[in-house]
């Protein structure tokens, strides 16, 4: 079996120490890892697949190297900067910000969705923002079959999505200590407001979702709306999806598309207390749909609960996922 020479930018953040689990996990063929970060963390080893692996810091010429595929998630300014630099010099740069998802020029994939995308790539390929990514492995399949024409998403955001930072907040808010980094206690409390507030009264979070599904399901004519909320939960993101549809449908056939779909596993069996839980998806890779019921205020519509690991399905094993499509596509 081929090998490929793999970057990871970020190697020390919380994603990028993900990269390298799910890479173990799936045995990606990893010949050579150059493990990369910030000055600060240079120097220090990893360990991947029983070796020890020394990070370097980034910078213009780290990319010099004979390396095939690089995974970044070191934030959009870093992204922005070096992605270009690795490109030129033949890298395909996998990207976890939010620096080229919208760029016409670079494709927003989701493989359990939208896998063909990734062959007009130019060099970069974004991976979506997490909350919108279990979104649409759930949306898909109904999309294909019923056409969805309205989508309203309420979503429950850990805070781990905000990083050490969002994590340190609540565990020290649990404590009775002042929260430092949200704008308000983050313990005990639910918090309306993820990312900067935009001129329309949406965060931008909330327009990342609503464009973003737009781009990856390839249909700007979906009408969407988005409520953002961070709650105090470690890992795991949950979503309220209500859809309306063009056409009618039986509620025994989305079990049935739901049942079968890739990478979504169903859990409802509400007679039993069973409906998907983000303590129940932590460290897991799959999408968890549940709480199936039609919403009986309108001709057509359905409402949904969804779960995913936001930091395993939501940035590195999608990310991963996109890279092994590299490989099957033969586009390395």
């Amino acid at each position: 079996m081929k090998k490929y020479n793999v970057a990871i930018v970020g190697a020390t953040g919380k994603v990028g120490e993900t990269f390298l689990k799910v890479l173990e996990e799936k045995n990606f063929p990893v010949d050579k890892l150059y493990p990369m970060a910030s000055k600060k963390s240079a120097g220090i080893n990893i360990k991947f697949q029983g070796k020890d692996w020394t990070v370097e810091e980034l910078s213009e010429s780290s990319f010099d190297k004979d390396i095939d595929i690089a995974l970044f998630s070191a934030g959009g300014s870093i992204s922005l900067k070096y992605a270009p630099i690795a490109r030129e010099k033949g890298v395909i740069v996998i990207d976890n910000s939010s620096a080229w998802r919208m760029d016409k020029d670079v494709p927003l994939v989701v493989p359990e969705v939208n896998p063909e995308d990734i062959k007009k790539h130019n060099g970069i390929i974004a991976n979506p923002n997490c909350s919108t990514i279990q979104a649409v492995v759930a949306l898909k399949p109904l999309h294909d079959r019923f056409k969805i024409k309205r989508i309203v998403y309420s979503t429950y955001q850990a805070v781990s999505g905000s990083g050490v930072k969002g994590i340190r907040d609540l565990e020290e808010g649990l404590k009775g200590n002042k929260n430092e980094f949200y704008p308000h206690q983050i313990a005990f409390n639910c918090i309306p407001h993820i990312d900067v507030f935009l001129e329309n009264g949406y965060t931008k979070e909330e327009m990342k979702m609503v464009e973003e599904t737009k781009k990856i399901m390839n249909d700007d004519s979906l009408r969407i709306t988005a409520t953002a909320v961070r709650v105090p939960v470690i890992s795991g993101h949950s979503e309220s999806i209500n859809v309306e549809f063009e056409k009618p449908y039986e509620i025994s056939e989305v079990f049935s598309i739901m049942d079968s779909a890739e990478g979504i596993v169903l859990v409802d069996d509400v007679a039993n207390n069973k409906y998907p839980l983000a303590v129940d998806a932590a460290d897991t890779d799959p999408v968890y749909v549940g709480r199936l019921r039609r919403d009986e205020s309108v001709e057509s519509g359905l409402n949904m609960w969804v779960v995913a690991d936001n930091i395993r399905k939501g940035a590195a094993t999608n990310t991963v996922q996109i890279a092994e499509l590299l490989v099957k596509y033969d586009l390395i």
